[in-house]
Formats: C-alpha cells, structure tokens, sequence
C-alpha cells in the first residue's frame, strides 16, 4: 500500500510540474519595421538600427500574475524576417544578417544572425541561447542589423522582425 502511495505522489508531481510549467513560461512578442536603403554598396556590411523599442514589461508581468523580481530567465525563442516591400521580393540581396540588441546601462550582445541568407521572402534566423533577462527588464531595447549585402541594390527594402522572448517566471513566488 504505501509503495502505492509513492508511486502515485510522484505521478501527481511530476504531471502536477508540466502543469505549473505551463503556468510560469510565457511569451513577450516584439515586432519592428527596418528599412534597408537602396545606397548599400555591395559586400561592405552594414549597420541597420531601430529606434527603441518599449516592452512594457510591467503590464506583461502583471497579465501573467508576476513581477520582474520574480523573472528567472528570459531567452529568445525566435526570430523572423519578412520583406514586407516591395511586395514579392525576397532576401536574395543579402549574404548575412546578425542582430544585436542592447539596453541603457548594458553591453551590446549578439542574440540572431543567419549566414548564407536564402532567397525566401521570409526567414528564421539562429538564436543564441543566452539568458536576455538584463535587456528584457529595462523599459526599452534597442536591435542593431548588421547585414552584408551581395548584389547591387536599386531599392528600397522594408522589412519586418518579429521575435518572440520566452520568460521563465515564478508566479505568485512559486
């Protein structure tokens, strides 16, 4: 009977874990709209910055039932790159893309990149797999695109990043 018991306590644990992951493990999603100019010169990398982005992390948390004191990892669990225009257009023009981001009082750190870049108008780039949690806590982020170009440019490209941030929380300090 009380091998039972055990067996049957651990069962409830363990399915009891997979529920309460489900409880503390949400996502922030941030989306962003870069232009690369037609002036690019060809196979010369470039800088392609975005102006801050806002997290409003405090809403996300409260939403989620925590708070960034109780925040124990924070990683990035993907990122994505559309041209949105010209329309029908693909990423032929690039031979690589890394993506930085930064924070007020925190060092740049690479967290993306994708080298050789396919000629698909949208694409997955690799992740780092770092702890992000020191950026994700400030107010505001900042992404850098460093991409290299391997043919001529005549137009202006828009594209769009949308990345998605996996926060690993406690929820009411459990």
């Amino acid at each position: 009977m009380k091998k039972i018991s055990i067996v049957f306590l651990v069962v409830i644990m363990l399915s009891g874990c997979d529920v309460l992951d489900k409880l503390t493990v949400f996502n922030i999603p941030v989306s962003e709209t870069i232009e690369i100019k037609s002036t690019v010169p060809i196979n010369t990398p470039f800088d392609v910055p975005t102006p801050p982005i806002s997290l409003n992390t405090k809403s996300t948390f409260d939403t989620n039932n925590t708070n960034k004191d109780l925040i124990q990892e924070i990683s990035l669990s993907s990122l994505t790159m559309t041209v949105i225009d010209p329309a029908g257009e693909d990423f032929s023009l690039l031979e690589s893309i890394e993506i930085y981001i930064k924070a007020e009082g925190e060092e740049e750190e690479k967290i993306a990149w994708l080298n050789p870049v396919p000629a698909q108008s949208s694409v997955t780039l690799e992740l780092s797999n770092s702890d992000l949690k020191r950026f994700i806590l400030k107010d505001s982020i900042e992404l850098r695109v460093k991409t290299k170009t391997d043919e001529v440019n005549t137009r202006t490209y828009k594209i769009k990043i949308d990345a998605k941030f996996k926060v690993n929380a406690k929820i009411l300090g459990v």
